[in-house]
């Protein structure tokens, strides 16, 4: 992804790559050789405090796209909004977001459905369940009364009312696909986005980098930076 992102940023002529920083050169970070208005993040949680201490000390926007954060990295990036405009999302894609939106309205409307969430994944991917299942879970139950279940295995008995299960496949070299089901009696509804490759994700970053550029200190979404105009998205 950090590739990707760097070469769409060579190609724009309205954009400069100021530098370019992975897991064997944190350091530059730290050393004041880099200097950006904007920091793209699609490294490894572990890079977290190295860029935490640079975005508190230049002010720089920050766009994450990292994932695997647990509640205390999340809250690590909050406390950094106090400082400067920072946006995290498992997933920049425009067609991802418009899911998102999508699957909560289904939810609201198919009250007393069964809803499973299936994600599939290139098999190099190191974390699972994708942060975009994750985002879709919350989408689908935002106050988090759902008990959560990672895959079936056993004699598990009757699906539970109050269960989600998400799931989670891996193989060959797939971008992303995503896929909410919702279940009722003798009817069936699927939400379904497919990714033929990770430069969408890398695009919605870049221009979500374009769009946060400048902007006060706070803690930003993907609707806030790209849907805000729109009429009846929130």
């Amino acid at each position: 992804m950090g590739s990707i992102v760097c070469d769409i940023v060579r190609d724009a002529p309205d954009l400069e790559l100021a530098g370019v920083v992975g897991k064997d050169s944190a350091g530059l970070l730290s050393d004041g050789s880099v200097e950006a208005d904007v920091v793209v993040d699609f490294s490894h949680k572990a890079m977290l405090a190295d860029v935490e201490a640079f975005v508190a000390q230049t002010r720089a926007a920050l766009v994450s796209g990292t994932t695997g954060y647990d509640d205390g990295d999340m809250a690590r990036l909050q406390a950094l909004s106090h400082k400067a405009a920072v946006i995290h999302s498992a997933n920049y894609s425009i067609g991802v977001a418009a899911l998102r939106h999508l699957a909560s309205h289904a939810a609201r409307l198919l009250e007393g459905f069964d809803i499973e969430i299936v994600e599939t994944h290139h098999n190099k991917k190191a974390d699972a369940p994708s942060g975009t299942a994750k985002m879709l879970l919350a989408a689908v139950d935002p106050e988090a009364r759902a008990d959560v279940v990672h895959g079936r295995e056993g004699m598990t008995g009757a699906r539970k009312p109050t269960e989600i299960g998400i799931h989670a496949v891996r193989g060959g070299t797939v971008a992303g696909t995503h896929t909410v089901h919702f279940f009722g009696q003798e009817e069936e509804v699927s939400l379904t986005h497919r990714a033929s490759s990770r430069r969408i994700f890398a695009e919605g970053a870049v221009e979500a980098a374009r769009r946060i550029a400048g902007r006060p200190a706070g803690m930003y979404t993907f609707d806030d930076l790209l849907f805000a105009d729109k009429e009846g998205i929130r």
